[in-house]
């Protein structure tokens, strides 16, 4: 008779993953780029093309040969600023599909990489465990504060695509105006927030997060992923 031979089965090994996922990185880094492209199309709008630099062009003309009135040259000026404001709706459109993009990566990540699910847990470990205070509090800072940026990105969106539509759509005047000053608002917040980032990183490179560019660059070091449904 044949002794039974005693199976011993290895229990599954945890997997290892990036720190930031490549989808998360692209992102951010594209992201960055349209943000930026679309601050500066206001900033030109806004100081070098401005109705009250009329006089400028004006003069600029008169010197080279070619006598205008004012209002030709504002008219000048605001050719050259709607050009400009294409470009702002490009980037928009680009910052809108990305938001989409952002979405969809969101639902398909791991548990532990979704925003929500780090935003409730940050908040368990500083109000409710009461575990590791100083650590949990800023946890929870930071991510609420991301939670905040999508929100106003979202809001960015609609309300740009509501204006470049709005003909389309049939949106009054009125309405197209209040929507317009929304828009700029959460513009300026999405500005504090970008300082507020920057300055965040700047502090985390000379302390305990050391390496969070390259981190958000590269991926970052292996984690272990169990799979745990946090």
């Amino acid at each position: 008779m044949k002794k039974e031979e005693l199976v011993v089965e290895n229990p599954p090994q945890p997997t290892t993953e990036k720190k930031y996922s490549r989808a998360l990185r692209i992102w951010h880094w594209v992201n960055t780029m349209l943000i930026c492209g679309s601050l500066i199309t206001v900033l030109i709008n806004s100081t070098l093309l401005d109705r009250d630099n009329s006089s400028i062009v004006q003069t600029e003309l008169q010197q080279a040969g070619t006598t205008v009135s004012p209002v030709q040259a504002a008219s000048v000026l605001h050719g050259m600023e709607d050009q400009v404001w294409d470009f702002h709706i490009y980037f928009g459109y680009a910052i809108a599909t990305l938001l989409v993009f952002r979405l969809i990566t969101e639902i398909y990540a791991s548990p532990k990489r979704r925003l929500f699910k780090k935003v409730k847990f940050s908040y368990n470990d500083y109000f409710i465990l009461k575990k590791n205070r100083e650590i949990a509090r800023h946890d929870f800072f930071v991510k609420s504060l991301y939670l905040i940026f999508y929100a106003l990105i979202t809001v960015m969106a609609i309300t740009g695509l509501l204006l470049a539509f709005k003909h389309s759509i049939g949106i009054p005047e009125s309405i197209s105006h209040s929507i317009k000053e929304v828009h700029g608002f959460c513009m300026y917040l999405i500005l504090g927030f970008i300082v507020l980032h920057l300055a965040g990183v700047l502090l985390s490179e000379r302390k305990e997060g050391k390496g969070i560019v390259s981190d958000m660059i590269n991926g970052g070091k292996e984690v272990a992923n169990d799979n745990e449904q946090l």
